[in-house]
């Protein structure tokens, strides 16, 4: 009897150690375009920038410590406004100075004047002679250009005490300070920084491939859209400078758009749109169609002869609205997987989805053929 038991007991032993087999990986239901060929217009957009159109940096005209700086960064001035003043008192010894010298040249020249009349009377008496007449007159003459060269000295000197006060020569805001009180300037050192009330730009670059298209739109009204941060409307601008030279170290070329007068602060950040013209021939996917694999951009595709996915990678050209512009990658007539396509693996089993309440086979025939409808998107869903 106990040798009859031992067949079961070596079955039940090896049933025990054997792996349990894994459940079958479920078909999963995919949804699909099938790739057709159109046409796209690319939009591209910029970081940018909002500045005003024109900007100084207001100087004193001459040397001299500084002692008081009336505005601060962000302050709002007007045409006229005192900004900074300087120590006047060497410039006003040196006007003094020079009124000294040309109240002493007016003297001579009276001087001068007077003994010329007494010699003239003297030459119509025959006391003297022409020589002596002609050396009085060269002296009056020398006189008259000294008194000449004190006056204008004069004035000089007035206008430099003047240069003491820094004023604002046309409206604005300030938006930096160089120089604080106490600093001693040379002539024509920047103070601050001066945004001119006006007109403002919206400042961006583009890569060097992009520079042409921006010199063909440039003084074209509308050309490009700005879309300010956070906002979802967007206004036209117009571009009005495009630089001649990329920059050496990032190699982009500067562009300059006219916003007008806007309600934007100036260091604003906003972006700029900019539409290519359309190009034809080319693919256009959803966004969720898209994903990385192996550092490449990919899509699965759909073996329509055995319902299995495979990833393919793409090139992306750019974006049209939602939609990716494939460069290359794919062929019309392709299925290719629009949801869901972080669930997938390579090899899995996939079914055509359906929608509720429609029959499964609609779906499949649907599928099992490239629309022959024109899109300029992509596809028609399967």
């Amino acid at each position: 009897m106990r040798l009859a038991l031992l067949p079961l007991v070596f079955v039940s032993l090896l049933a025990a150690c054997s792996q349990p087999v894994p459940p079958p990986e479920p078909v999963r239901a995919v949804r699909t375009l099938t790739v057709q060929a159109g046409s796209a217009s690319l939009l591209h957009e910029y970081p940018a920038e909002v500045r005003a159109r024109a900007d100084s940096r207001p100087s004193f005209r001459v040397g001299g410590k500084l002692v008081k700086r009336l505005v601060n960064v962000g302050d709002v001035v007007k045409a006229g406004q005192v900004l900074a003043e300087i120590d006047p008192g060497d410039l006003r010894l040196g006007q003094d100075a020079a009124r000294a010298s040309l109240s002493a040249a007016q003297a001579q020249l009276a001087f001068a004047e007077a003994e010329f009349k007494r010699y003239v009377t003297l030459r119509e008496q025959g006391f003297i002679s022409g020589v002596d007449l002609e050396r009085r007159e060269a002296a009056l003459k020398a006189s008259r250009s000294q008194a000449e060269q004190a006056i204008a000295q004069a004035r000089l000197q007035t206008n430099q005490a003047g240069y003491a006060v820094l004023t604002a020569e046309v409206p604005g805001i300030v938006t930096a300070v160089d120089a604080e009180p106490g600093t001693v300037l040379t002539a024509g050192a920047p103070v601050l920084r001066l945004a001119h009330d006006g007109p403002r730009d919206a400042v961006f670059s583009v890569p060097e491939d992009r520079a042409a298209a921006m010199r063909a739109v440039l003084g074209r009204p509308g050309a490009v859209q700005l879309k300010p941060w956070g906002a979802t409307a967007t206004s036209p601008a117009t571009v009005r400078e495009v630089a001649a030279a990329a920059d050496p170290i990032t190699r982009t070329f500067l562009v300059r758009a006219d916003i007008g007068r806007t309600d934007l602060r100036l260091g604003q950040t906003a972006n700029v749109l900019v539409a290519a013209p359309p190009v034809p021939g080319v693919i256009k996917l959803p966004l969720a169609a898209v994903f990385e694999r192996a550092g490449k951009t990919s899509v699965w595709l759909v073996d329509r002869t055995t319902m299995a996915v495979q990833a393919q990678p793409i090139a992306v050209a750019g974006a049209d609205g939602n939609l990716v512009v494939v460069a290359g990658g794919l062929q019309p007539g392709q299925a290719v997987v629009t949801a869901g396509v972080h669930t997938l693996a390579p090899g899995q089993k996939v079914r055509w989805y359906a929608e509720p309440g429609a029959p499964a086979a609609s779906a499949a025939a649907a599928a099992a053929a490239p629309s022959a409808a024109p899109s300029a998107a992509a596809a028609a869903p399967s």
